[in-house]
């Protein structure tokens, strides 16, 4: 069976991510999720290039890691410099990881045009680098930046450079597509003749400017690459790097090659939430393997079939990499999506009821008048809790009124200000409270009006607090006239949910959302016997 190793690079070429900016800490953290999932190789930055990497490898040579090695990286010695002399290389020597990779030019092109030397001096840069850190005491990598393009420039020269990377003691060579646009049978017809040409391991550092990186990531290994680096969520400059987080349940479930164990690969899916949660980015629902929305289901062919026999609509099964698989409710649902959801909510229904049908008829109304419950599960919840012979409301809405009034401030009639207020009249039990409230903006005032009047019944609703907030225009056409659908998310610090609500006024739209979201977490507290 094929070795393969994983060498990360999140923590530098991930972190040329545009918005990405880590700390010491987040670094250190980083370190322990890889080492966890069984990354061979953690790529730590590149020391001397900036303080925050010093302090990073100062702090890192006192982590104790149970699979990883720390690698630093840096550049070839600069031309006309002894290297052993040269502060690149001296810096990574103090870094004190017993890994480096260092980085050499090997497209003629760069060599005379961006580094503005000869080529033969660009090889003895290769040499003499490597050769030094061989000399003390390091096991070195050799990235071979450009090698694609070199190999398409100039076959003979791109050879030269990574043959005399493993002539000088070099245990890898690293083939790097760094602009992103090569092939994947341009990267296995070279890298099938680089195998032949040189005697040491070869891997491949593969970028996503193509949306061919975890592709090209593949067809090296195919052809015989045996190192892969990469980074968590395809974090990277411009359109990012190979995403480990596709290649190696690939690799593992598709190839047949235990890269990392079983155990491990569960943990896939909360590494990377977890390593975009230090980032301080939104992971992409729609990441393969590890989204939220990699598994999940919302035509009513497909949940019918997935509730049958779980294997029809997945390429995987989703719990291997820690993920789970999701129904989605639509108006292209059918009674058993409805009936399968409703049961993950922990609600029974029947599919041959008639209160399911209604329910179903209920949802494709809604979502033709702009509701949209796939992301809104709360919401979702609460159309089947209202359809229960049972149901009473917890409060009911009597009226309301916004109002936003632009002031200007005497005596200085230049400073103005807006005020927005919101009356609500509501319902609760057989009694009427109508309050007021202010706001910085009218779903804000809307919103502590409501709460003023509820917190008299339901103490606990303090608890609750709105995080995220949006509006989407359903039909941009219309303009400012055009129907919104307006998506709340709240939490009470342990749990979040979403509701929706729709409308061609934008209030009546929040309102619709902020009361779902008020009424579902009473309702849910109802139910598991809690304090209201």
């Amino acid at each position: 069976m094929t070795q393969i190793q994983l060498y990360d690079t999140t923590l530098r070429d991930g972190a040329q991510r545009e918005g990405i900016s880590f700390t010491v800490e987040d670094k250190l953290r980083i370190v322990r999720k890889l080492d966890e999932l069984g990354v061979h190789f953690i790529e730590g930055g590149w020391p001397g290039s900036n303080p925050k990497d010093d302090e990073f490898f100062a702090l890192a040579q006192g982590l104790s890691l149970s699979n990883a090695q720390l690698a630093a990286f840096a550049s070839t010695r600069r031309p006309k410099t002894k290297a052993e002399k040269d502060p690149n290389l001296l810096a990574l020597l103090q870094a004190g990881t017993k890994v480096v990779t260092i980085v050499g030019k090997s497209w003629n092109h760069h060599v005379t045009q961006v580094l503005g030397t000869s080529l033969e001096e660009n090889l003895g840069m290769v040499a003499d680098s490597i050769s030094f850190l061989k000399s003390q005491g390091r096991t070195v990598f050799f990235d071979a930046e450009h090698f694609f393009d070199g190999y398409k420039a100039n076959p003979e020269y791109a050879l030269k450079t990574i043959k005399m990377a493993a002539d000088a003691g070099a245990s890898c060579v690293i083939l790097c597509d760094t602009n992103g646009g090569a092939l994947p049978q341009e990267v296995s017809t070279a890298l099938a003749v680089a195998k032949r040409e040189v005697s040491v391991p070869l891997g491949i550092h593969a970028h996503n400017d193509a949306e061919l990186a975890v592709a090209n990531t593949l067809a090296a290994v195919e052809a015989g690459a045996t190192q892969i680096q990469g980074t968590i969520n395809g974090y990277g400059e411009r359109c990012g790097n190979a995403n480990l987080c596709s290649v190696i349940p690939t690799l593992k479930l598709k190839m047949g090659i235990d890269c990392i164990n079983d155990e491990q690969l569960a943990m896939l899916t909360e590494v990377a939430h977890c390593v975009a949660e230090i980032a301080n980015l939104t992971i992409d629902s729609y990441l393969p393997y590890v989204g939220s929305s990699a598994f999940a289901h919302k035509a009513g062919l497909h949940v019918d079939a997935m509730i049958k026999w779980e294997e029809s609509y997945h390429h995987v099964d989703p719990e291997l990499v820690g993920n789970r698989w999701r129904t989605l409710v639509s108006e292209l649902s059918g009674r058993g999506g409805i009936v399968y959801k409703a049961k993950e909510r922990g609600l029974e229904l029947d599919a041959q009821d008639e209160r399911t049908l209604a329910i179903l008829s209920h949802i494709k109304a809604m979502e033709s008048r702009g509701f949209q419950y796939d992301g809104a599960e709360a919401s979702f919840e609460l159309i089947i809790r209202r359809s229960q012979p049972d149901y009473r409301p917890l409060f009911e809405l009597v009226d309301f009124m916004v109002m936003v009034e632009k002031r200007r401030r005497p005596p200085t009639i230049e400073e103005e200000e807006l005020l927005s207020e919101a009356t609500v009249k509501v319902k609760v039990g057989g009694e009427v409270i109508h309050t007021a409230a202010e706001g910085n903006g009218p779903v804000n005032a809307l919103d502590a009006a409501l709460r003023k009047a509820l917190l008299v019944f339901y103490p606990s609703l303090a608890a609750v607090r709105l995080v995220d907030y949006k509006v989407r225009a359903i039909d941009e056409t219309e303009g400012t006239a055009s129907r919104v659908c307006v998506f709340i998310e709240s939490s009470d610090g342990k749990h979040e949910w979403r509701t929706v609500g729709s409308s061609s006024n934008i209030i009546e739209a929040s309102w619709l959302a902020l009361a779902d979201s008020l009424e579902y977490w009473l309702l849910r507290q109802a139910a598991e016997g809690g304090v209201l």
